[in-house]
């Protein structure tokens, strides 16, 4: 199961991922980032990771594919959280 929340204000979007990005949900949050990319604006993005628990390659290409469009703040509080967001990092440069 993922979780995946969404606050928005006038000035930052935060998404905020919990549970695993894998299978059907990642199509969940593809799709997700369709619908909430074009509408972004101006606004700063921030993706919170710190609940993830497990991400496999499709999921991983999933949020790597947003970060790149959106250059997301990745918020990561524990090892697994942090290896994600390093990952993306890394591989979208």
């Amino acid at each position: 199961m993922l979780r995946i929340t969404i606050q928005e204000t006038e000035s930052a979007v935060a998404i905020k991922l919990e549970g695993r990005i894998v299978g059907a949900w990642v199509e969940e949050l593809s799709r997700t980032w369709a619908q909430l990319g074009p509408r972004l604006g101006e606004r700063t993005i921030s993706i919170d990771l710190c609940n993830v628990t497990y991400s496999d390659s499709r999921g991983d290409q999933a949020l790597r594919n947003i970060y790149q469009q959106s250059h997301a703040r990745l918020i990561a509080n524990n090892p697994w959280a942090q290896y994600i967001a390093d990952g993306i990092a890394k591989s979208s440069k």
